[in-house]
């Protein structure tokens, strides 16, 4: 991508992206946007979709490898420097119930997402980045999944969209749930685990559980936050089991088109997709606990040069969320119709009401 003869046009796309990006960054510290948390991330992909449905076609297509290019490669390094937010002690510091919930959660939203889009005849890339942003991360685990799925930009647009819409609305559900007496029947604890195994976003947890227990002198926000990172730390095998699956049902695909006298044999299109940056992932973060263990500190921002890489990495991740923006225009959105909103729904529903029960069944067995 970067060859030689082609070099300076993908520059100057990979240019552009990083102006929209430095201009994502400036926005997302306006005071409003700040209070919504909206990341540079959901910011950027907005500026993208501007971008993508103004200017694109008057700038040069040449351009356009250097846009790609951000997509693929620097969204792999953005998600391999995402573990540098992570540490094995994490996961200890919660213990089992907040593990076994997080995996409940996401294996049932991830299977259930992709039974109901088949109900609601929603194509399969589709119907799977939707549930993967909502089973994981948001829009981290969606770019994560992404280069896996290997579908068309507008989906993975459409699918973060979903994740922020729905995300957003709980960051401000929980906390009036939680001063309602909705949620009295559960433990500080529970509350906590409850709230980091279900939201959307990591910073959707961190307003949620700030909102609830503002100087975490109950626990809430600090628990909320580790069980969020448990999920996060879910990414990696779940992309691996993802990888798998997606080549078993590419080479079934081939076979039958081989049978149609259309064989693609050797085109590679049903090779196995071997995610190595989510290797990278958990190896950071293993990496990331030595650093941690070494210099006797007792949270991953105090570690020599976290707080840095953390900047470049959720600048890398919105320079990935802007160049998917940008190939997403409102036509693909009406193309894509009500549906994929239509299960993002359902899966959020899943989350609040069978989130709360499976986490006051498991917290209370284990």
């Amino acid at each position: 991508m970067l060859e030689k003869g082609n070099r300076a046009n993908t520059l100057h796309g990979i240019l552009l992206i990083a102006l929209f990006s430095f201009a994502a960054f400036y926005i997302a510290g306006f005071p409003v946007i700040k209070r919504l948390s909206f990341s540079p991330l959901i910011v950027g992909i907005v500026l993208g979709m501007l971008y993508a449905n103004s200017l694109r076609n008057k700038l040069p297509e040449t351009w356009v490898p250097g846009i790609k290019f951000c997509t693929k490669q620097v969204l792999r390094w953005g998600i391999i420097l995402y573990g540098f937010r992570l540490t094995l002690a994490q996961v200890a510091a919660v213990g089992i119930p907040a593990v076994a919930i997080d995996l409940v959660i996401v294996t049932v939203t991830i299977l259930g997402g992709v039974l109901l889009g088949r109900l609601l005849k929603i194509d399969r890339d589709t119907a799977l980045m939707t549930s993967t942003g909502s089973a994981i991360c948001g829009a981290a685990a969606v770019l994560g999944a992404e280069p896996v799925v290997r579908c068309e930009g507008y989906k993975t647009a459409i699918a973060v969209s979903t994740v922020v819409i729905f995300g957003t609305l709980s960051m401000f559900l929980y906390p009036v749930m939680y001063r309602t007496g909705l949620l009295d029947g559960m433990t500080d604890t529970e509350v906590a685990i409850y709230t980091g195994s279900t939201l959307h976003e990591v910073a959707h947890v961190a307003g949620a559980g700030n909102a609830m227990d503002p100087t975490d002198s109950l626990g809430i926000a600090g628990t909320a936050t580790i069980t969020k990172m448990i999920r996060v730390m879910m990414l990696a095998p779940v992309l691996v089991v993802m990888s798998l699956a997606l080549a078993g049902r590419r080479r079934r695909s081939a076979r039958m088109s081989e049978s149609g006298g259309a064989a693609e044999t050797g085109t590679g299109k049903n090779r196995i997709t071997i995610p190595w940056f989510a290797f990278g992932f958990i190896g950071v973060i293993c990496l990331n606990s030595l650093l941690q263990y070494m210099c006797g500190v007792e949270s991953v921002r105090e570690i020599p040069l976290n707080g840095t890489i953390e900047y470049i990495d959720t600048f890398m991740l919105t320079m990935a969320m802007t160049a998917l923006g940008t190939e997403t225009s409102l036509d693909k959105f009406r193309q894509a119709g009500a549906k994929p909103f239509v299960l993002a729904g359902l899966l959020y529903v899943w989350l609040v009401v069978g989130g709360y029960f499976v986490t006051k069944y498991l917290a209370g067995v284990l």
